[in-house]
């Protein structure tokens, strides 16, 4: 296996590692208060660069490596190439996307409601149990 396909492979690891975070990163923030400000980094680029033509770096970083082997660039872009079609349908997309959006609202509302919970000098779960 050549370098460029191995780096080619790790970037696509990590992009999808990304988009796992970008969906579920919040609920960090239920242990980690502040990590919710990494979160909304990611996740307002999430939604920038499927909104607006704005090139996703990971993709590009991936499209190079590609490229090096020989290949040309992802067709459609990371998402269309390995998501649309093969993890869920294309007709699904809008279902996927609200459903998306739904449980990163409820990370956050939950996640700023420990935190107020936390400030407020109110007894957490935890607390109660010990």
């Amino acid at each position: 296996m050549s370098t460029a396909r191995l780096l080619a492979d790790a970037t696509v690891a990590i992009h999808i590692l990304a988009l796992l975070y970008i969906g579920l990163g919040g609920f960090l923030a239920w242990r980690w208060p502040k990590s919710i400000f990494v979160h909304i980094f990611f996740a307002i680029w999430g939604v920038a660069v499927n909104v607006f033509p704005i090139p996703c770096p990971l993709t590009a970083l991936e499209d190079y490596f590609r490229s090096l082997q020989g290949l040309g660039p992802l067709p459609g872009g990371f998402n269309s190439y390995y998501l649309y079609g093969t993890i869920f349908p294309r007709s699904l997309l809008p279902v996927v996307a609200v459903t998306a959006l739904a449980i990163v609202v409820y990370s956050y509302v939950g996640a700023f409601s420990r935190w107020r919970n936390h400030d407020s000098g109110a007894p957490t779960h935890q607390a109660r149990q010990a």
